[in-house]
């Protein structure tokens, strides 16, 4: 990958999120330390970042500048997401709600896999922090169910509340498990198709105790996107049984409890 390259993908992600680490660039990018350090460097002399502990952060726009328009989310609508390979997402939902105690807290990243989950949650009186407005209304019903929301701005085509770039809008909450999706896993990580969609996730993972991936088989045939993170950041991994034989390897190989879920 040329430097103008690696540049355009750190300020696309710092554009967007308003801060990457330097793990998250290696990861991202497939270069040295060293090669990183040289680009940062590069965009800082140019204006466009600032460097700080643990990473950089986008710099300060200029007082008279326009603001940019609001990005909308690349990837398939939720709408028509939700009809594909529903009946291996119920399952997988069924086989994640069975991992919740009565009463925790658990945060659950918005997705069409996640949803699957919320109506295996009556009668658990559990704490949920959610980001989608799909999720809120399947607990809604749930008289026991106690629901938080961060703050942010509404993507209406996946109808998930993300926060501004570079602001943490999460209410203060433990929560020791997370439930999310993704729309790719390889070797690389767990994978989404947009950097907002990347920053929001990685807020979440940051506060999870466990990581609790839900992802039905047809996302191992793709290895392309942004990384939210290492496998070696996942504790779990729900899938069903059409997973290949080399996926679910790898998946061990990394450490993760591989569960199958039955329809």
């Amino acid at each position: 990958m040329h430097a103008a390259e690696r540049e355009s993908l750190i300020l696309e992600s710092l554009r967007l999120s308003g801060f990457i680490s330097y793990r998250d660039l290696e990861a991202q990018l497939d270069a040295s330390p060293a090669t990183i350090r040289r680009d940062l460097s590069r965009l800082e002399e140019h204006g466009h970042i600032v460097r700080v502990h643990g990473g950089a952060k986008i710099a300060a726009p200029a007082a008279n500048a326009a603001p940019e328009p609001q990005s909308r989310l690349t990837g398939t609508p939720f709408d028509q997401s939700i009809t594909q390979n529903l009946a291996q997402k119920q399952a997988i939902g069924r086989a994640a709600a069975a991992l919740c105690e009565p009463g925790e807290g658990i945060m659950i990243d918005g997705g069409t896999t996640t949803l699957q989950m919320c109506p295996c949650l009556e009668g658990l009186d559990l704490q949920v922090l959610t980001n989608s407005l799909h999720i809120v209304n399947a607990l809604l019903p749930q008289a026991g169910t106690r629901i938080l929301l961060p703050s942010g701005t509404l993507f209406r085509e996946q109808n998930i509340i993300l926060a501004p770039a570079g602001e943490d809008s999460m209410p203060r909450f433990h929560a020791p498990k997370l439930f999310m999706g993704a729309a790719a896993v390889g070797p690389r990580g767990v994978m989404q198709q947009d950097v907002i969609l990347v920053a929001a996730e990685r807020r979440l993972v940051d506060r999870a105790e466990q990581v609790i991936l839900m992802v039905d088989s047809s996302k191992f045939a793709s290895s392309s996107g942004a990384i939210v993170c290492g496998l070696d950041e996942v504790d779990t991994l729900i899938t069903d049984s059409g997973i290949d034989p080399q996926a679910a390897a790898m998946v061990r190989r990394a450490g993760i409890e591989l569960i199958i879920a039955q329809d």
